[in-house]
């Protein structure tokens, strides 16, 4: 009997474990860039898999300088909404110059 209990609680335990959605995964750390005339910005946290439109660039003027301070690697786009050609990866603690300009970017 006390085998059959031990049997069902643990099928029940995993049932309740497969469940629960698990969280998103984030890449930790910063993510810092410039925008217009050499202002500073930047991303906390981001979250990993999902394209990330670049607060402060915009189609006249892109954002520039980037330093990806996270623990994933940052790939950035020329275009909004992570699309087109031309795109730079950027791995952990990487810094580009002011000449790479880009207005979006994922996470791995």
């Amino acid at each position: 009997m006390r085998l059959r209990n031990s049997l069902v609680a643990a099928a029940g335990a995993l049932l309740i474990t497969l469940a629960v959605p698990s969280s998103a995964h984030a890449a930790t750390g910063d993510f810092l860039y410039k925008v217009g005339p050499g202002v500073p910005a930047g991303v906390a946290d981001p979250e990993s898999g999902v394209c990330i439109n670049v607060p402060g660039a915009s189609e006249s003027h892109p954002a520039f300088a980037p330093e990806n301070f996270t623990t994933s690697t940052a790939t950035v786009f020329l275009e909004s909404d992570c699309d087109g050609d031309v795109f730079y990866s950027m791995n952990p603690g990487k810094k580009l110059g002011n000449r790479l300009k880009f207005r979006s970017v994922i996470f791995s």
